[in-house]
């Protein structure tokens, strides 16, 4: 076996491949070659180490420098800097602020120092198509212990007593969950992952299915013989293709392996998973709608009772769970229940994936335990609000969620507190808004989202949402009128009652979120045809300001329309009829006498 003295990790999540990391580990390839050390320095590919925003990244071992933000050239400069001569590339490490120092080593970064990592344990630390290397690291020893020691009740009471609720949104206890398809009735029953992540800005189960594949498949097989099932399904959307690839391959070496399949670790016990790819539903989220799906037919949900545990896919017990659900079981059989529910709250125990995204320095995948609060997510892992602005609102729950406002950046991240504060835990979803966000336009934004992806099949839902954005939109455009903001909270109130699945039932989540705190926003849009942070398009104005205006005539050269005029070293003014409000203009100006109003 060859010993290295360097293992170089290459993130290849499909954040870092759109990045381009390929030609960055094709250029750390072709120069360790030349410089006679590719024996010396094993370079890995691995799934999403976490930061998103920093890719292409690497980093090196056993030191553990973080190198971020690369091309094939800086790649050639760390090989004969670096792993020729021994000096870090100081230029090229993380630094949390324009004039902080440097941090070389990933210990010492907040965004990694601050996270206690269970589900995401293994993605971004393993090679993920290579089988050795997940078992190296305990991988298929809770099946082993699972198979040889302990009794189907065993597994589940072991589940029940860690507190372990899905992490899909609901927060159902999973333990609940798996006793209840274990005591229906049949002989056929079915294991499912709900792998169809459509949140807009959530990636977490794509992530743990491309950087740790193994994680999942022995779940589900742990999961198989607690109910006394023989036969699971992954249903995965088309648009995640490099975590389809990833599996697939995983399910094939785990066959390979005999993990898998007939007669797995010698015993009588035999499971085996298929994918099943989904066409990018939203509603296909809902689990009644994508255990549909699987059959082939129509995603579209349907009345429970009967739950899926009881009558699910083609009509038998079925035990469905999400992505990162499943990635903390094996955990928990090799620790113990108590280990578990000794982290995070009272009831919400364990830890959360979350991915954090928009308005904030840090983009990417955290976990953290129960219970931290939104401040410490944001400002402390996060790194804070770019460009020194003003922390607004946070979406949490994806577009069916709530928003939380800079009185409850304090607020405790579980179940519980979410849900009485008007948002939602979700599958993890996490949008930062600065002060220069419209939350009239966000609202718009998630209804169109909801709007688009309803399957149509109740009245409430279908029509409901779009007369929602029809008002929405009219808002937005200058166009409100006197009594639509008491109509948009009446349909919402209606739609949230009487719509037949979760999508319905929460599309409206955004609206009256945002209505309960920034009312005075939605006001300022109809009655003033006004909006506060200047985004709306049709409600903005710019102007010069003439005491400003030095005539230079730089906001004439950029402006694309001929909208701006005047003559040298004279204040110019802006044809607002022609102007197409594109903002190069006050971008261009170097005396800031152009104004958004």
């Amino acid at each position: 076996m060859a010993v290295y003295r360097l293992h170089v990790l290459v993130c290849a999540g499909a954040g870092c491949v759109s990045s381009n990391c390929k030609a960055v580990e094709a250029a750390l390839q072709d120069e360790l070659k030349k410089a006679g050390i590719a024996e010396e320095v094993k370079v890995v590919e691995t799934g999403c180490i976490g930061t998103c925003d920093l890719g292409p990244l690497i980093v090196v071992y056993p030191e553990g420098v973080f190198y971020q933000r690369l091309t094939p050239d800086d790649a050639r400069e760390i090989v004969n800097e670096h792993f020729v001569k021994g000096r870090i590339v100081q230029r090229l490490l993380y630094r949390p602020a324009e004039d902080a120092e440097p941090v070389a080593l990933t210990e010492e970064m907040d965004f990694f120092r601050r996270q206690h990592r269970i589900a995401l344990r293994n993605t971004g630390v393993i090679d993920p198509e290579v089988i050795e290397e997940y078992i190296a690291r305990d991988g298929y020893a809770a099946l082993g212990k699972v198979l040889s020691s302990m009794s189907r009740e065993e597994v589940i009471d072991e589940i029940k007593r860690s507190g372990l609720r899905g992490r899909g949104g609901a927060g159902f206890p999973t333990g609940r969950k798996w006793e209840f398809a274990y005591m229906a009735p049949g002989d056929e029953k079915y294991v499912v992952c709900n792998a169809d992540e459509g949140d807009p800005g959530a990636f977490m189960d794509r992530s743990i299915l491309e950087g740790d594949p193994h994680s999942i498949i022995e779940a589900m097989t742990i999961a198989g013989y607690a109910i006394g099932a023989k036969q699971g399904f992954v249903y995965v959307r088309a648009e995640y293709p490099l975590a389809v690839e990833r599996l697939s391959k995983a399910l094939q070496q785990a066959r390979d392996y005999g993990l898998l399949g007939e007669n797995i670790f010698g015993t009588d016990f035999s499971f085996d998973l298929e994918i099943r790819v989904g066409a990018g539903a939203f509603v296909c989220g809902e689990e009644t709608a994508l255990l549909t799906s699987i059959e082939g037919r129509r995603g579209e949900p349907r009345p429970r009772p009967p739950f899926p545990a009881v009558k699910g896919v083609f009509g038998k017990p079925t035990l469905l769970s999400n992505v990162e659900t499943y990635a903390n079981i094996c955990p928990i059989i090799l620790n113990g229940a108590e280990w578990f529910s000794g982290i995070g709250t009272e009831n919400s125990r364990g830890t959360k994936v979350f991915a954090i995204a928009g308005d904030i320095n840090n983009t990417g995948l955290v976990e953290v335990p129960m219970g931290t609060t939104l401040r410490e997510v944001i400002f402390d892992i996060g790194g804070g609000i770019p460009k020194g602005k003003k922390f607004k609102a946070a979406q949490t729950g994806g577009p069916s969620g709530g928003c939380l406002t800079e009185e409850q950046l304090d607020i405790s991240m579980d179940y519980e507190s979410l849900i009485q504060v008007g948002s939602m835990m979700g599958s993890g979803g996490l949008i930062v808004m600065d002060e220069n966000t419209c939350m009239v336009d966000i609202a718009r934004f998630f209804l169109d989202f909801t709007k688009d992806e309803s399957c149509g099949k109740c009245t409430p839902c279908r029509i409901g949402t779009t007369r929602m954005l029809e008002i929405l939109t009219r808002l937005t455009e200058g166009k409100g009128e006197e009594g639509d903001i008491e109509k948009l909270e009446a349909l919402a109130l209606s739609i949230k009652a009487s719509s037949l699945c979760g999508l319905g039932q929460s599309a409206p989540n955004p609206v009256l979120s945002t209505l309960q705190h920034f009312r005075e926003e939605y006001e300022a849009h109809v009655r003033d045809k006004r909006c506060p942070a200047g985004q709306c398009l049709a409600l903005i104005h710019f102007f010069i300001e003439p005491e400003l205006c030095r005539g230079c005539g730089l906001c004439i050269k950029v402006c694309p329309v001929n909208a701006i005029s005047g003559s040298r070293r004279e204040p110019h003014i802006i044809d607002e009829e022609l102007c197409i409000k594109c903002g190069a203009c006050q971008e261009r100006c170097p005396f800031d006498a152009i104004v958004k109003r």
